[in-house]
């Protein structure tokens, strides 16, 4: 018996199936707590890593979230580092805490979108882990169009 009704998780098939808690709770939680575990002090990557490792072949959802919060870590790596070589032409600081305030807020945007069951993909990452699925449910990668007259 689910101890509640967000234990039941919708299959493709549309009924409700008893699935897995990642790491024993909802997994929206798990998602937000995902894009804020680079807050973590001293073990931003690897708690990260360790999140995604584990779950990312039990849910889809975890697994197309971990990409996108290891893509930007990694994306953001890079970033600092070329701000660190461009500190000598003086726009380097600007470069770099303009990367610190893009992490801050895209952590926080990711934590909530994740928090309402929905995807998002970090502006500026490289992916490097490869783009995260979007056949659950959302277009991850729609672009607007309009049906002009």
């Amino acid at each position: 018996m689910p101890d509640s009704p967000t234990d039941q998780h919708p299959t493709p098939g549309g009924h409700p199936a008893f699935a897995p808690r990642p790491w024993g709770m909802d997994e929206n939680v798990f998602c937000l707590l995902l894009h804020l575990s680079p807050l973590t002090p001293g073990l931003s990557f690897i708690m990260t890593l360790v999140m995604w490792l584990t779950q990312k072949d039990q849910n889809p959802r975890i697994d197309a979230h971990g990409r996108v919060v290891l893509n930007w870590l990694i994306s953001m790596v890079i970033y600092l580092i070329v701000s660190a070589l461009l500190v000598f032409v003086i726009i380097g600081i600007f470069t770099f805490f303009a990367t610190v305030i893009c992490n801050l807020v895209f952590m926080i945007i990711g934590a909530v979108k994740a928090s309402k069951g929905e995807t998002w993909v970090y502006p500026l990452s490289i992916p490097f882990l490869g783009r995260p699925d979007a056949g659950y449910g959302s277009d991850l990668y729609a672009t607007p169009h309009a049906d002009g007259p």
